[in-house]
């Protein structure tokens, strides 16, 4: 993978799950939303000064929702910050940059 370029989407592991669930609150204070389901499916990763997430997370029986999640380089001592998402995705849609 070249830097700054999107990998191939790869299945969710217990770690982007994780990731996922850290930024769980900052996405329900945005939306002003309570999620009961969000199970994260596909994530690719972007190298830059630090990591870009992309994650594809299925966040109602029918609903999905892409979220962008930066996580800094180690010696920063910091969480992860979602810093772009897409509501009203569905199974189907490609998770692409944004």
């Amino acid at each position: 993978m070249m830097t700054g370029g999107l990998s191939d989407p790869k299945p969710a592991t217990p770690e982007i799950q994780h990731l996922a669930d850290q930024v769980k609150p900052q996405l329900e204070s945005r939306e002003n939303e309570t999620y009961n389901i969000f199970t994260a499916i596909i994530y690719r990763t972007q190298v830059v000064a630090g990591i870009n997430y992309f994650v594809k997370v299925q966040n109602s029986d029918n609903g999905y929702v892409h979220l962008r999640i930066f996580q800094a380089l180690p010696q920063e001592n910091q969480g992860p910050s979602l810093t772009d998402y897409q509501t009203g995705k569905t199974r189907d849609d490609p998770l692409v940059y944004f």
